[in-house]
């Protein structure tokens, strides 16, 4: 397959390079002119246009990509490279990356959430390398006056076969760099593709394996204090603070009021931990003290409330419950969850008269500096912020909370300021999953087919709790999806695959449940609804029937699905971030207790663009997903997290984790989502083998505190 896309010259910036040569080439989509400028490569200040991604080739051959988005450990780092120099046909060995600070006069969508980095930019990426390799061609075939259409390129090089001459791309680079920019650029055909689909080892890893600093705990700045800060709990409010013992510590520099916190200032991590300790704070009330007790009853009113949004409705679905040979019922619901980064929250911040420096993990760092900004009352171009790779975030690092008090502490003791968060100031403070009860109900008619649907989520601070329209939407004719939300003081945010993280569960195994009504297997239940909603929908239908047919036909072959003995098999299939994953989790029954020995899990995310990477974000998906579901739970007593570290926050452990079988369906589609999607059918897949290997179903996370697994640590 080829693709032609045409571009207007002035949709490119070139610079050539004053010192020694090179080609530096940015490509952007939205301004209106080009610009050529004789800056230095090293350290180069492009000009301020909009653009998404850009090169260097210096005399030497070496290309530097820069990569714009962040890194918090999904592999965009590594993976948008991959893109340009697949498209330049560069050598890999000769490639250097670097993470590029923000800067929304050259990049767009400097974001990591969403799984929407690769689809996003794939194109412009893609534009990006096969411009610069169209400008090499030209350059060589000027230099020895043959045609660019008798020229082919390798591995950095230009060939021309004819006369068995070759050029490096670092010999061409500065000739290049004063070649028109093409209006009209071809992309390779994706049968060509030699570094796409490969497996790429990650970038960073020669920098994590010997502990570079590379993260943003790594940060360092001469000069630069310490600052932690104490959080009211949830509901409460600053009353009080006696901060004479902290500041009379060793090393601390000052106490200051930020907001509703107390932030303790100093020289070192170790002497601002202890004094921070040594503060003497009352709080009082401000709002409702709620409890996970209160919780369980507000989800009941909810549940049985008349008055809830109605998300989507298809057909008569009174009618068709009341005309049902068989009703199932169940409701299933999902506790509060922290996110868990390895790396707690911190930032840097140096606020002066007249600008601001940041330098941190963030997933949205155009909001941290916007915000910073207005905060500060400067102009954004006025804010800097350099990224850091990341510990981890699954949507906790959406949040800017962290960096804006960095910033708060700086203009308060007026010196840089690196603001960390302790693990208990991570696990209490933090912006949690939202908490969620489902209510089902599904009618069959007398031949067990699927009639009437109705979902309801009654959610704590998830707004819809629901995706009215993901499947089994479309495929049944009387539909009922509606929610209701509680507001509470407990902050809730983005976590791992947004709603679908829990919602996904709960509507796979509740499919599960139903199959078993109509005596039908679960499989089997699901294509067949899927047949349904292609051949005759009822109203719209988001999802590809055909791709979600896909996954669950290989999970089916990789698995052996139903041909197996001595292993009960539990089946989930979902649709999310634009792709398509189906999973089965095999159980046996040990001393009595389900066992979860491995997950199939296939997908179908469009052109795989790195197989490393995308091999070890299923897998990471799979963890994350089975571990929540089985151990994790955040309660609260009057406002108060109960759990405030890993000793009462259960984790998945190493001897816990599956084997897990990962693969991909082949085709030729763009790329879509991979960070999120595989973890939502997770849950359901291991609670649907669990019920198959004990005969009882799970309705209720984390599922090691059910009757199925009780007296089991």
């Amino acid at each position: 397959m080829s693709s032609q896309l045409n571009h207007n010259r002035r949709n490119f910036l070139k610079i050539a390079a004053a010192t020694g040569g090179g080609l530096l080439l940015g490509f952007n989509w939205t301004d209106s002119e080009a610009a050529v400028s004789g800056a230095p490569l090293k350290g180069v200040a492009a000009p301020a246009i909009d653009f998404n991604s850009y090169l260097s080739i210096n005399p030497q051959g070496v290309i530097t990509i820069l990569s714009p988005n962040p890194e918090v450990g999904q592999g965009i780092k590594t993976a948008f490279p991959i893109i340009v120099a697949e498209e330049l046909d560069a050598d890999w060995k000769n490639v250097v990356v670097e993470q590029a600070p923000l800067d929304t006069q050259k990049f767009e969508r400097q974001v990591a959430g969403g799984s929407g980095s690769i689809p996003h930019s794939w194109k412009r990426l893609r534009v990006a390398g096969a411009t610069a390799r169209h400008m090499l061609l030209e350059a060589a075939a000027k230099r020895w006056n043959v045609s660019a259409s008798d020229c082919t390129t390798s591995k950095g090089f230009v060939l021309h076969a004819a006369s068995k001459r070759k050029l490096s791309y670092g010999e061409l680079a500065t000739e290049a760099s004063k070649m028109p920019v093409p209006t009209d650029v071809k992309l390779k055909e994706i049968k060509d593709f030699k570094l796409i689909g490969q497996t790429i080892k990650n970038v960073d890893n020669p920098g994590i394996l010997t502990g570079k600093p590379l993260f943003g705990l790594d940060f360092h700045r001469e000069g630069m204090l310490i600052g932690m800060l104490q959080r009211p709990a949830f509901g409460y409010k600053l009353k009080s603070v006696d901060s004479a013992a902290a500041k009379a510590m060793p090393g601390i520099v000052n106490v200051v009021t930020i907001n509703n916190s107390v932030a303790v200032v100093g020289k070192s991590t170790w002497q601002v931990k202890k004094a921070k300790d040594a503060l003497k704070i009352e709080w009082e009330k401000d709002g409702n003290l709620e409890s996970t007790s209160d919780h369980n009853r507000i989800f009941k009113e909810m549940l049985d409330s008349p008055t809830t949004t109605v998300r989507r409705k298809d057909g008569d679905v009174e009618t068709a419950f009341k005309n049902a040979a068989k009703v199932i019922k169940a409701e299933y619901q999902c506790p509060f969850l922290p996110h868990s980064p390895l790396e707690p929250m911190n930032f840097f911040a140096h606020v002066k008269a007249d600008s601001a420096e940041l330098v941190g993990p963030s997933q949205t760092p155009e909001a941290a500096r916007n915000q910073t900004a207005k905060l500060l009352g400067l102009p954004p171009e006025k804010v800097s912020v350099q990224l850091t790779r990341m510990g981890g975030g699954f949507g906790r690092r959406l949040n800017t909370d962290y960096a804006i008090e960095a910033v708060q502490v700086s203009k308060a003791v007026n010196a840089p300021v690196k603001v960390m968060w302790t693990r208990e100031d991570d696990m209490t403070g933090g912006i949690y999953r939202p908490a969620v009860r489902y209510r089902f109900e599904a009618a069959l008619d007398a031949q067990n087919n699927l009639i009437g649907y109705k979902l309801r989520g009654a959610s704590i601070n998830a707004g819809n709790a629901t995706r009215e329209d993901n499947f089994p939407s479309g495929a049944v004719e009387n539909l009922l999806i509606d929610s209701i939300d509680h507001k509470s003081p407990i902050t809730t945010g983005p976590w791992r695959a947004p709603i679908t993280n829990f919602l996904a569960f709960a509507e796979q195994a509740f499919l599960d449940e139903v199959a078993q009504a109509a005596d039908k297997d679960p499989v089997q239940f699901r294509l067949e609804l899927l047949d349904k909603a292609k051949q005759k929908p009822t109203g719209k239908v988001t999802y590809d029937v055909d791709r979600m047919k896909g996954v669950i036909q290989l999970a089916v072959e990789k698995s052996g699905w139903g041909k197996k003995k001595g292993v009960s098999q539990g089946f989930s299939v979902y649709f999310s971030h634009r792709s398509y994953v189906a999973q089965i989790g095999e159980v046996v029954v040990e001393k009595g207790k389900p066992v979860l020995k491995k997950v199939y899990s296939a997908a179908d995310c469009g052109i795989v663009i790195n197989q490393s990477g995308a091999q070890q974000q299923v897998r990471g998906c799979v963890v994350d997903g089975i571990g929540h579901a089985m151990y994790g739970n955040m309660t609260f007593k009057d406002g108060i997290p109960d759990q405030k570290n890993f000793n009462d926050y259960k984790l998945i452990r190493m001897n816990e984790i599956p084997e897990i079988d990962v693969h991909f369906v082949q085709n030729e589609i763009d790329p879509t989502g991979l960070g999120e999607p595989s973890l939502p059918p997770a849950g359901a897949a291991v609670a649907n083998a669990i019920f198959k290997a004990t005969g009882k179903r799970l309705y209720n996370q984390p599922f090691v505190e059910t009757e199925v697994f009780k007296g089991v640590s």
